[in-house]
């Protein structure tokens, strides 16, 4: 059973004194992402990533970090998603995972030395280092529109919604919501880029066409890495609880994404794509 809170003995100090209490603490446990490739003839196995995640979904998280790092264009590429059955016990099995990829799936190699390149690097600086670190995205149509009174309400909506935040404190949330500020889907992870992958995964697993129609709400700042996440996956409007970084505004221009930063206390400001937040 996946569990996403662990207990523990804390001593909380106050101006009275010291007190010894129970606590919970979100869980943080390694996954290591592989893939299954090539022929019928010659099927080939390759690890790409180990991410730092909250346990669960973790097939959703698989998924959606092949789809954003393109290594995958849809969800039809997947053959199958399993638990490695060669990881030793059964808690470290539940640590790696193995999607196995359709025959026909052409792997391109560059794509994996991306994210080797992000993995590896003390940062991200320099025209080099920048195109290293970018996957393709399509510039976004500008359909989509979403009034400015429902984006004042999404956070409160978002933060009602995180269970585990709820007894830990320690967790962030991406969360999708329609065009009437209805919660249509939530993921929490210890990492801000994994809780989005859980999103995407989820997604294509449903084979669906939501992205187009939807705002992504997170709970944190707006990074580079999250707004190419959204872009791949063609969501239009990304709206932060914190701040974005410059990058992460350069390339919400580039692909005509909505950018919202400070979405609380009932302001925000729209660093592009204000033409999608009317009045």
């Amino acid at each position: 059973m996946t569990v996403s809170v662990k207990n523990t003995a804390i001593k909380k100090i106050t101006g009275s004194g010291i007190e010894s209490k129970p606590d919970l603490l979100a869980v943080e446990e390694p996954l290591e992402i592989r893939i299954g490739f090539g022929s019928l003839s010659d099927r080939q196995q390759k690890s790409l990533s180990v991410t730092m995640r909250t346990p669960g979904h973790d097939f959703e998280l698989a998924v959606g970090f092949l789809f954003t790092e393109g290594i995958i264009n849809h969800f039809n590429q997947v053959e199958s998603i399993k638990y490695c059955e060669d990881g030793g016990k059964q808690e470290q099995k539940e640590n790696s995972v193995r999607v196995e990829l359709k025959p026909e799936v052409q792997i391109d190699f560059t794509k994996l030395q991306r994210h080797f390149y992000t993995t590896s690097s003390c940062g991200v600086c320099g025209k080099t280092s920048i195109d290293a670190v970018k996957v393709s995205c399509s510039v976004q149509p500008d359909l989509f529109k979403i009034q400015s009174s429902i984006i004042h309400t999404l956070p409160q909506h978002l933060r009602v919604a995180q269970n585990v935040f709820e007894y830990t404190g320690g967790l962030h949330a991406s969360a999708l919501f329609d065009a009437q500020g209805n919660l249509t889907l939530l993921r929490e992870d210890v990492g801000r880029h994994n809780a989005l992958d859980k999103i995407i995964g989820a997604i294509l697993f449903r084979q669906d066409t939501l992205f187009s129609n939807c705002i992504l709400v997170v709970s944190g700042r707006a990074s580079f890495e999250l707004v190419q996440k959204a872009a791949v996956a063609g969501i239009p409007v990304l709206a932060a609880v914190g701040a974005p970084s410059s990058l992460a505004v350069q390339l919400a221009k580039e692909v005509n994404m909505t950018l919202l930063g400070f979405v609380r206390d009932q302001r925000f400001n729209i660093y592009c794509g204000e033409n999608r937040v009317t009045a």
